[in-house]
């Protein structure tokens, strides 16, 4: 459906503009990740540990909004492609920590380039001046 197709009412709705930007930006997100053979959480937690370093399992999770339950598929998935690594909490034997590896560090670059592909697609009508104040108005929001 053409967004002049919907009603004005809810076309001046900033929370429904959102909200339909959003369900593009996920499927277009999740064929580009599909494409590059990863997902967006491999993204996501790739990114984290490139910004924070080693972390739990938990700790990544919170940074990235990912429940645990996928947490835990999520990292069995990195740690068989050889693009994280779990080693021993040197503060807490009883946890392990996840680490990224060069391979991981690679890997992070390729879904990089994938995703700011998407971007790209998905903002297109705007400047690059309009994305920056679009990323800085919704960075205010979230607050």
């Amino acid at each position: 459906m053409a967004i002049d197709e919907s009603p004005a009412r809810l076309r001046a709705k900033p929370s429904w503009l959102i909200s339909k930007t959003s369900a593009r930006a996920h499927r277009l997100i999740a064929e580009a990740m599909a494409g590059a053979g990863g997902r967006a959480y491999h993204f996501a937690i790739l990114a984290a540990l490139d910004e924070f370093g080693p972390g739990s399992q938990a700790q990544i999770g919170q940074r990235c909004g990912i429940d645990q339950s996928d947490m835990h598929a999520m990292v069995n998935e990195l740690a068989r492609q050889g693009h994280v690594e779990r080693m021993p909490d040197p503060g807490d034997r009883r946890r392990n920590l996840i680490e990224l590896t060069a391979a991981g560090r690679r890997r992070l670059e390729e879904l990089d380039a994938a995703l700011s592909g998407v971007q790209d697609s998905l903002f297109d009508a705007l400047s690059a001046a309009e994305r920056d104040q679009l990323t800085q108005l919704l960075t205010r929001i979230l607050g």
